[in-house]
This record gives C-alpha cells, sequence and structure tokens, in this order.
C-alpha cells in the first residue's frame, strides 16, 4: 500500500497521475483538516473534498477548487440579497458541503468521507487527519487573521510575521495507513498549513521513520508551486528552497524529488537525504 499525505494544491494534481499508475484500493490518501470551518451554515473541509473531486475526476482544473463545469445560481442570489459570501461556493460543490455537514452531525468525519467517497466511485481511501476541530490563526503586520480571511478577502497580500495553530489528535486508521505502508509520498502541498499539520500529529512523525519517504518539493527556485507556502515559509525562519523542504522533513526523508531548475541544490539536498530526484515538476505542477 503507498500512502499520500495531502493538502488541497499541488498534490491533487500528483494524485491525478499516482491514481493512472497505482490501483486506487492499494492507495490511501490523509488529508489535511486543519482549515476546515462554517462557510453559509455547511461544513467546509476544502482539502478534503479538493481530493475527493480529484480522484472521482470531477475537479475544476481551472482552479483547483470545487467541481468542474459548476454553476452559482445560489451564490449569485445569496449576493443580490445581501448575504454575500465570503467562499464563492458551487452548486454542486454546496449539495456536497451540505450532505457532509449532516452526515458529520451523525456520523463524524471519517466515516462523511468514507461515505462520500462510495458514493462518487471512489476505491482509494481518504482519511482526514483529524476529526476534531481545530484552528489556525496568521500572525501579519495589519494583525491576527483567520486563514481564509488572509486567503480571501485580503489576497495573501499582509506580511506574515508567525501563524499558530491548534494540534489535535489524528483520526482512526492515520497511523496505521503510515505503519501499514511500503511507501508515503508527500505531496507538493504548502508544507506549512497542508503537510505540518499532519505531521504534527502525535505518533506521525515516529510512524514515518519506519516507512521508506518520499517528498516531491512544492518550491521551484524560491517560488511556492502555488499558494502561499514561499510567504509562510519566509516568516518562520525557513529557507524558501528545496532544501528547506528537506530540512523541515530531514528526521524521517528518504527521497525528495525536484524540479530540474534547481538541480544546481543536489549536493546540499544530499546531506539531507538519500536520494535526490531531478525531473520537470514545473510542467506537472
Amino acid at each position: 500500500m503507498i500512502t499520500v499525505l495531502s493538502g488541497g494544491t499541488g498534490t491533487p494534481k500528483l494524485l491525478q497521475g499516482i491514481k493512472e499508475i497505482v490501483d486506487p484500493e492499494e492507495l490511501t490518501i490523509i488529508v489535511n483538516t486543519l482549515e476546515n470551518d462554517y462557510f453559509s451554515g455547511v461544513y467546509v473541509s476544502a482539502d478534503i473534498d479538493t481530493v475527493l473531486y480529484t480522484m472521482a475526476d470531477m475537479i475544476n482544473e481551472e482552479v483547483w477548487y470545487g467541481v468542474k463545469d459548476d454553476t452559482f445560481i445560489t451564490h449569485e442570489r445569496l449576493e443580490e440579497i445581501g448575504c454575500a459570501e465570503l467562499l464563492r461556493i458551487g452548486d454542486i460543490d454546496r449539495a456536497t458541503k451540505i450532505q457532509k455537514t449532516q452526515l458529520i452531525e451523525k456520523y463524524g468525519l471519517k466515516k462523511a468521507c468514507e461515505i462520500q467517497s462510495d458514493k462518487m466511485g471512489i476505491k482509494a481511501d481518504i482519511i482526514p487527519m483529524s476529526e476534531e476541530n481545530s484552528d489556525i490563526k496568521i500572525v501579519t503586520d495589519i494583525g491576527e487573521l483567520e486563514f481564509h480571511d488572509f486567503l480571501i478577502k485580503h489576497r495573501s497580500e499582509p506580511v506574515v510575521e508567525d501563524l499558530k495553530f491548534s494540534k489535535v489528535n489524528p483520526a482512526e486508521g492515520v497511523i496505521e495507513a503510515i505503519n501499514n505502508s511500503c511507501a508515503v509520498i508527500i505531496g507538493p502541498s504548502n508544507p506549512i498549513t497542508s503537510i505540518s499539520p499532519i505531521l504534527s500529529l502525535e505518533g506521525v512523525r515516529e510512524a514515518l521513520k519506519n516507512t521508506h519517504v518520499i517528498a516531491v518539493s512544492p518550491i521551484i527556485g524560491s517560488d511556492a508551486v502555488s499558494g502561499p507556502a514561499s510567504k509562510f515559509m519566509k516568516a518562520l525562519g525557513i529557507e524558501v528552497s528545496s532544501v528547506g523542504v528537506a530540512d523541515l522533513y530531514k528526521d524521517f526523508l528518504d527521497t525528495i524529488v525536484i524540479d530540474d531548475k534547481d538541480s544546481q541544490l543536489k549536493s546540499q539536498l544530499n546531506q539531507i537525504v538519500n536520494k535526490v530526484i531531478i525531473t520537470n515538476t514545473h510542467k506537472l505542477l
């Protein structure tokens, strides 16, 4: 079995390829839940839904969020009547979120994901990193912001000074999936707000030390392939490069995949990991 650690950007593009060469029944995806919250009365687990839609071939590949060819009748009507939404939620996407909200109240998030995966015909096992509510605050030059306010309302423009996120317990099956895997792939999602929350779960880092771990770097040169990862890394004093990414994972990382534009970093990376794979990730991510 192969396990992938995923956020909602970067990694889903990788999952598109993985599911074509790996039997989905032998694939487990552990997904970040740090940014989950309620919006417009529905539970929004953006990273989980992006992974669900990717595995079901429904994802909107233009933005890597929501459903392709979705309509926005409800969203537009809410604006018309003076109830504008922070998130632009499509109608089909909203139906998924309404169902998940109802399922969570009855079964919890993990079971809700299982039911929705089954309804979408997904054979891979998609596990939320935790069933507990979590929270993240972005400390900026204009004050402390909620994650989605920073990302959407403020377009990731404020200067980031620090990040705070609550620690939660792993969902059932997280540690077992890692222990039962012949390899774990850390996708090219934001290493600070998507991957680090998974790594902070009790028992995860120790479990990763007992399997082969491959990370695909989300940084090319000194820029992230998507999202504000470079801003967050810089705020925390982490080198914004594939070397900085490898250093974050160094206590368990065996192999790192980097872009061919960063081939000059190989000797530095060889001091951190056993193997460096160089390829054209910029064309894939």
